[in-house]
């Protein structure tokens, strides 16, 4: 493989990602997502009723069929949809957002790195791994680190824009107040919304 080829090769690896800014934060603010970011527990949803979770198990079923040609492998696509869903909402994101998100952050590729240095599916700056993790930017190429940090990371810009999405998502790629990125999330939601087709569902809705 020649040089020109190799040069090729690694700029379509390249994610297209924005320049997430390092903003002076308040330390209540840090330790929140120093806390959110450090939380042990296994990405495992738990159910209070039998309904809720299988509404989950449909939810799981119908983007595992949708997201087969970008993650071929079953097992791999299905532990992603888990974790995405449970961080998702674990932060109180809408988990359709967050997969329209890494869609146009990644294309769900788990080790892409943008020309500015975000890492993997969320395209994580590394700097966060330093301002609220532990320093190890290789973490941020962790499936469940990455999905965290980033579902934690929007969160934080939401309520710093007092629930504004359009403003947060600009933020998040350091593009505020641009309409590129926002516009192009919020089109990608579109592809991963999800109504419940559950037997339950349907009956009750037939009530």
């Amino acid at each position: 493989m020649n040089v020109l080829s190799i040069l090729l090769l690694l700029l379509s690896s390249m994610a297209h990602a924005g320049n997430q800014k390092e903003e002076e934060l308040a330390d209540s603010v840090r330790l929140a997502l120093s806390r959110a970011i450090n939380d042990a527990r296994p990405p495992k949803p738990q159910f209070s009723d039998i309904d809720q979770r299988i509404q989950y198990l449909y939810w799981l079923g119908e983007m595992s069929e949708r997201l087969k040609k970008k993650l071929p492998d079953a097992q791999m696509r299905i532990e992603f949809l888990e974790t995405a869903w449970y961080e998702a909402k674990r932060a109180g994101l809408d988990p359709g957002m967050v997969l329209g998100l890494i869609q146009v952050e990644s294309a769900f590729r788990k080790y892409a790195l943008s020309s500015v240095s975000a890492h993997g599916y969320m395209q994580v700056m590394p700097f966060w791994s330093r301002v609220i993790g532990d320093s190890d930017r290789s973490k941020l190429f962790n499936m469940q680190t990455n999905l965290r940090y980033g579902c934690s990371i929007l969160r934080m810009y939401i309520d710093m824009e007092k629930g504004n999405l359009y403003l947060a998502l600009g933020r998040y790629n350091g593009s505020r107040g641009r309409p590129e990125y926002p516009n192009a999330v919020l089109a990608a939601w579109k592809r991963w919304e999800y109504q419940d087709a559950s037997p339950l569902h349907t009956v009750s809705a037939r009530q």
